[in-house]
């Protein structure tokens, strides 16, 4: 991968207005595109980067919908200014995340017999339905204890990588994808784990992704299989809680009849 990261991990800035300066300019804006997007004067908001003005409530929440902030920093901002935070952070075992849940695990149940998992922000795995392990048999045990993180086992020359075929191909889509979630969070530990990720072993992508290709494919070595797959990520569309709005769904589909076929026997030899 050539990107490079462009995110430090700094000392926090010290109020609001720093704060506000630090997203504008990780998205790109100036002040008056901002303020633009937000409705208020560039002056207002000159005078809120520098500290002369004190944002109202509803103007920190509407500069951070603007700037797309996640809902975690959003407290950040409020806080910053003098607010108190307004998402809250539940266990996904909270009864009040009982639903979010439930439909969580409906989406992994129904993708069988093909695999999907539940990652946490960190890519940490969360839930699998059943088809996830059966692809993982055989690999080092302690590269599958908890807490099972997907992307290092991806990476790890004991996990996935000892049966990736196109190991370049697969694990350059994965560090582009988690360089774009850096970029869009500024997470400190997701920082950590891109600059892990990139001193494992991992060969360079052998070609270019070509103009016509429709999706970058999975393909692993199951025995004497080869399994092919593609993959999709699905969030929740409205989560204003700050655990939910951090967890994604992955799932896999067979890129070929001969890995919807072996998936089809894994999933019988389960129901036996």
């Amino acid at each position: 991968m050539n990107a490079q990261l462009a995110i430090s991990s700094p000392a926090r800035p010290a109020h609001i207005g720093e704060h506000l300066r630090e997203w504008r300019q990780r998205r790109r804006l100036s002040q008056l595109d901002l303020a633009g997007d937000a409705e208020i004067s560039a002056r207002h908001l000159s005078f809120v980067e520098t500290g002369r003005a004190a944002p109202s409530r509803d103007m920190v929440l509407r500069l951070a919908e603007r700037l797309e902030v996640p809902l975690r920093e959003r407290n950040v901002l409020l806080v910053a200014a003098g607010f108190a935070p307004h998402f809250p952070q539940r266990a996904l075992d909270d009864p009040a995340l009982a639903a979010a849940r439930r439909a969580i695990d409906v989406v992994l149940k129904a993708h069988e017999p093909y695999p999907a998992l539940a990652i946490d922000r960190h890519w940490n795995l969360v839930s699998a339905n059943r088809m996830v392990m059966p692809l993982l048999a055989g690999l080092a045990p302690e590269r599958l204890a908890p807490p099972l993180n997907v992307l290092r086992l991806a990476f790890h020359p004991e996990g996935l990588a000892s049966r990736t075929l196109n190991l370049g191909e697969w694990c350059a889509h994965l560090l582009e994808r988690l360089h774009r979630q850096c970029e869009a969070t500024a997470d400190p530990e997701l920082l950590k784990l891109y600059q892990e990720l990139k001193t494992y072993p991992v060969p360079a992508r052998s070609a270019p992704v070509t103009p016509d290709a429709v999706a970058v494919p999975f393909r692993m070595r199951l025995g004497d299989d080869v399994l092919s797959f593609i993959s999709t990520t699905m969030v929740f569309g409205t989560p204003l809680d700050i655990t939910l709005s951090e967890i994604a769904v992955e799932t896999f589909f067979p890129a070929d009849e001969a890995t919807a076929e072996r998936l089809r026997e894994i999933a019988a030899r389960l129901d036996s």
